[in-house]
């Protein structure tokens, strides 16, 4: 039981932490159930994790959300809508070969480190242009990447907003606002997948990875968005060659 709780609150807090950095939670999660040696901890204990993220966005960006949901934000809404199809279109016709092909060592730890760079590189294009459709586009066209195990969601939505000439502070809001959509998605497949093969599961351990992944993620939104325009990419490009090497050298 021990174990299991330590299982939990780790799984909580990576997932929290890193769904929202551009550092790739898949890489992490990976990488921590291969130090420990734990089993994959099922479908519906990635959804309490993924949920526990969405609750955090969403109330963190409350305004935004209401304003969209009510019908006050337009453009914001036609903008999330339009850059999240091509995950939808992606997700659906690519699922499986990502799931069967793509879990290789050798890709995650190259995705970790390339799209690490391209995310150090676009912050030099990062300006104050506005967001337009195209534009959307464009990122949600970018966040179909983030299917490859290691190169992280927010990190390739970033990546494409910045190198388009969004701020850092709009690329991470847009990236942001992109993960409820996004998060819904990987739910819904995951819920899915739990109905052709029904898991047994404990409530306790669904809370406590709900509520834990919502604390981090929260916490790591709210002091990302504070310091974002003082902190330089090339830290995070770093932690990911790092990161890439030590998955290669674990495996």
């Amino acid at each position: 039981m021990i174990s299991d709780f330590l299982q939990w609150v780790v799984l909580a807090l990576v997932q929290g932490l890193t769904e929202f950095l551009p550092i790739s939670s898949s890489a992490h999660l990976i990488l921590a159930s291969k130090f420990a040696g734990w089993q994959d901890q099922g479908v519906v204990m990635d959804i309490a994790a993924h949920f526990g993220s969405l609750l955090a966005v969403m109330i963190y960006y409350r305004k935004d959300v209401i304003h969209i949901l009510s019908g006050k934000d337009w453009p914001l809404f036609n903008q999330l809508l339009i850059a999240s199809i091509p995950l939808a279109v992606a997700g659906l016709l690519l699922a499986g070969f990502v799931e069967t092909q793509l879990r290789a060592v050798w890709v995650i730890a190259a995705a970790s480190a390339f799209f690490g760079l391209l995310l150090w590189l676009s912050q030099k294009l990062a300006r104050q242009a506005s967001l337009d459709l195209k534009k959307a586009l464009l990122i949600g066209l970018a966040q179909c990447f983030s299917l490859i195990p290691g190169a992280s969601r927010s990190g390739v939505t970033m990546t494409a907003a910045m190198g388009l000439g969004l701020s850092k502070t709009h690329a991470a809001k847009f990236s942001f606002l992109l993960a409820i959509p996004a998060i819904l998605m990987v739910s819904v497949y995951g819920g899915y997948k739990l109905i052709q093969q029904p898991q047994a599961y404990e409530m306790s351990g669904v809370l406590t990875i709900a509520i834990l992944s919502f604390v981090a993620a929260y916490a790591c939104i709210h002091f990302f968005m504070k310091f974002i325009e003082k902190i330089d990419f090339v830290w995070f490009m770093l932690y990911r060659f790092l990161l890439a090497a030590l998955i290669l050298l674990v495996w």
